[in-house]
């Protein structure tokens, strides 16, 4: 084994450049692992349990940057390490190239009086401050950074409650703002429809389904996770409903989330009256009779959410296709009668969520790492059992980590172990497009679909392997290319979040009653 460490005094790279650095970095033939980060304790105690902190990591500040470079066997280490460099140096020329920089908020805002929004990536230790320096400054914020206290993240949102100005986040990974994808975000066209959304995929899901029935997006208004959490009350959607309320661009408001807080829930539905306008309501496993009570439009799934919205506001005859069960009745007589769970192995959350709510229609064998039951909620190092669903956007995957959007790495390890399992009918993924994402999700998907399809056929067996890719015919790499290559690959693509869990649905209770 062979590591190389680099500390590079006061050298600050934000959080998403360095993920995406880091992708490139591991994706490098000559890298067995590589670790681009800021020198925070966080960071330090990662590569402590990666046995890969040396004194000299240890001695790094927050302010410095850590180059940690394990070269596979035969690689010569400073080359590899000159490689790794090369892609930071890139990255901060395109960035010298493109714009003036800043030491402060306060000078960037007083440099550029025309701007009204700051996007903020740094250290969860320091992420508040500068947000509340955005603020003070007049300035909206989307703030990507997470481990942001709950407190601080309260005080930021009554700040900006108070000065009329948008807070998204914490922890806020989506926004479509004047038709800019913010962070993690698809290429949808201008139209009438706003969003306000506690989830990221669970909005790029929805936006990408009303450019598909051929309306469009107003604006996306990201609240950040927990928002609608007891502490936090729902401040931001309530903001973002009264926002859309009077803004005349938009005629019909759809709220997305995870599930809330009971009683934030009802703070949050009690604004629907007061809105002037259709509000549909897709919260997951929320409740349509208080929905329907408080003068919403209760949507089911992603997928109605955005089909009903584009009926209440831009086209009354909008339809989708209904699920073709043929294909499942075809996966079904392939299987061998012990082949009877699902697997879900997921980048987005609320795409994780939405499939695991629609099997737990089915029963009770449904276990998660975002489980609501905590008597089968699993851990990252848990064994699937059951139908099992894992979302490896969740903290307890992506720690020291960058996004599976961004580098899959994990995900295609258990798809592997996953095809390794007698039990198992069907692997259901999605493959998130789009700005921020990885540049070739399928691509970098087909070797393990061709590994894991391999191990089953060895032991005699079919494995089923459903994938969804969520994108637009506007996102780079288009999605018609992703399905093709999938779908070469003997992959099942589903057309939307919400039939890839009517699918995995269907699928179980076909080889359950077989």
């Amino acid at each position: 084994m062979s590591i190389t460490a680099v500390v590079k005094k006061n050298t600050y790279f934000d959080s998403v450049s360095l993920m995406a650095i880091s992708t490139k970095a591991n994706s490098l033939d000559e890298v067995k692992q590589a670790f681009v980060a800021m020198g925070t304790e966080m960071n330090k105690g990662v590569l402590g349990n990666l046995g890969l902190l040396t004194p000299e990591l240890e001695a790094a500040g927050n302010g410095d940057l850590m180059v940690v470079v394990e070269a596979r066997e035969g690689a010569d280490a400073d080359e590899v390490l000159a490689r790794v460099e090369e892609l930071l140096q890139r990255k901060a020329s395109v960035t010298g190239e493109a714009t003036i920089t800043h030491r402060t908020i306060a000078a960037a805002a007083q440099d550029n009086p025309a701007a009204n929004l700051a996007v903020i990536a740094v250290n969860g230790a320091y992420a508040g401050r500068e947000a509340r320096k955005a603020l003070e400054n007049d300035l909206h914020v989307l703030l990507f950074s997470d481990n942001v206290p709950v407190e601080e993240e309260i005080a930021l949102k009554e700040l900006a409650h108070e000065k009329g100005l948008l807070m998204m986040g914490p922890d806020c990974g989506t926004a479509i703002i004047n038709n800019v994808a913010l962070c993690f975000g698809n290429a949808v066209r201008p139209g009438s429809v706003g969003v306000v959304a506690a989830s990221g995929t669970g909005a790029q899901e929805v936006s990408v389904r009303i450019h598909a029935l051929g309306a469009g997006v107003s604006q996306l208004i990201g609240t950040g996770g927990r928002d609608l959490s007891e502490q936090v009350g729902g401040i931001m959607m309530i903001d973002g409903i009264r926002a859309f309320a009077a803004d005349p661009a938009t005629s019909v408001i759809v709220l997305v989330s995870k599930p809330p807080a009971p009683s934030v829930e009802k703070k949050v539905l009690a604004e629907i009256a007061t809105a002037g306008k259709p509000v549909v309501v897709y919260f997951v496993g929320g409740s349509e009779e208080a929905v329907v009570a408080a003068g919403g439009h209760f949507a089911s799934g992603s997928q109605d959410a955005a089909l009903q919205a584009v009926r209440l506001g831009v086209n009354p005859d909008a339809a989708v296709e209904p699920l073709d069960t043929r294909r499942i009745d075809e996966v079904a007589a392939l299987l061998k009668p012990e082949q009877r769970f699902v697997r879900g192995l997921f980048c987005g959350g609320t795409l994780c969520d939405e499939s695991m709510y629609a099997m737990l229609e089915s029963g009770d064998d449904v276990w998660s790492n975002i489980q609501k039951d905590p008597g089968r909620r699993l851990t990252a190092d848990s064994p699937s059992t059951g139908h099992t669903f894992l979302d490896f956007g969740d903290d307890d995957f992506t720690n020291g980590r960058p996004h599976p959007m961004i580098d899959p790495s994990l995900r295609l390890a258990r798809l592997v172990e996953e095809a390794k399992d007698p039990e198992v009918a069907a692997v259901v993924m999605d493959f998130v497009l789009g700005f921020g994402a990885h540049e070739d999700p399928v691509g970098v998907t087909l070797p393990a679909i061709e590994q894991a399809k391999g191990i089953a056929a060895e032991a005699g067996r079919h494995l089923e392997i459903v994938g969804y890719v969520l994108g637009t015919d506007l996102d780079t790499p288009a999605p018609a290319d992703q399905i093709a290559a999938l779908q070469a690959a003997g992959v099942t693509v589903t057309r939307s979040s919400t039939e890839t869990g009517q699918f995995a649905r269907a699928l179980a209770r076909k080889v359950k009653h077989a």
